[in-house]
C-alpha cells in the first residue's frame, strides 16, 4: 500500500486525459524512483507554466504571450480563419502544418443536454473578426459529433450574412482504415461525401 501522499498524487494524475488509475500509479512510481532528477524538473516546469500561461485575446489560444505566437506570426494568411472547438483541436491542426491561416477557438460546443448555449461560447468575437473584413474563408473544423455538427450548422447560418466562403472539414474514411472495422456513422458519411475518381 502506498502512503496517503502518493495515493493523492496518483488520483490527481488519474484525472488527466488519457491516464487511468493504473497508468497514473506507474507515472508516480517512475517519478518516485527518479525523485532526485525528474521530480524537481517537473515541479519547476509546472510552476513556470502555471505562472506564464495566458489566453490570447484575439483567437482564444493558450500561450505564454498575448497575442499568441500564431496570431503574432506575420507569415500567416489573414484571409483564412479556422474555427475549432478547443485549444487541443487548434494544436492538433497546427501541428500538422497544413493550415497556414488564422484560428479562432470557441471554447466548447453547443449542447442542450449540458446547457451550453451560443452566448456561452466565443461566437460574438468570431462574428466581430469576420465583420471587420479581410477574411475570405471560414473553415468550420468541428468534431464529427452530434454537438460538433450542431455547432457547425449554427455557425454557418450566422456567417451567411457575411461575404465569406464557409467550408467544413471532410469526414469519412481514415487513411489506412479497413471497412469492416469502421462504425456505421463513419461509413455513411464516407458514402455521402463520395467523389468522382
Amino acid at each position: 500500500m502506498a502512503s496517503q501522499e502518493i495515493e493523492i498524487l496518483s488520483q490527481a494524475l488519474a484525472r488527466l486525459p488519457g491516464l487511468g488509475p493504473r497508468s497514473a500509479r506507474r507515472a508516480v512510481l517512475w517519478l518516485v524512483k527518479r525523485r532526485e532528477t525528474a521530480l524537481p524538473a517537473l515541479l519547476e516546469a509546472l510552476a513556470n507554466v502555471g505562472e506564464a500561461l495566458v489566453e490570447c485575446d484575439t483567437c482564444g489560444n493558450v500561450d505564454t504571450t498575448n497575442p499568441c505566437g500564431i496570431c503574432a506570426d506575420p507569415r500567416r494568411d489573414d484571409k483564412s480563419l479556422c474555427v475549432v472547438e478547443d485549444v487541443s483541436d487548434l494544436w492538433a491542426l497546427d501541428r500538422a502544418k497544413l493550415f497556414t491561416g488564422r484560428y479562432h477557438v470557441l471554447g466548447g460546443k453547443l449542447s442542450a443536454l449540458d446547457g451550453i448555449r451560443p452566448e456561452d461560447l466565443n461566437i460574438a468575437s468570431l462574428m466581430t473578426r469576420v465583420e471587420q473584413g479581410g477574411v475570405d474563408e471560414v473553415v468550420l473544423a468541428m468534431n464529427a459529433t452530434l454537438e460538433g455538427q450542431t455547432t457547425a450548422h449554427y455557425l454557418s447560418e450566422r456567417l451567411e450574412e457575411f461575404p465569406v466562403r464557409i467550408t467544413q472539414l471532410a469526414h469519412g474514411l481514415p487513411v489506412g482504415g479497413e471497412l469492416d472495422y469502421l462504425d456505421e456513422g463513419t461509413l455513411a458519411q464516407a458514402l455521402r461525401a463520395r467523389r468522382p475518381v
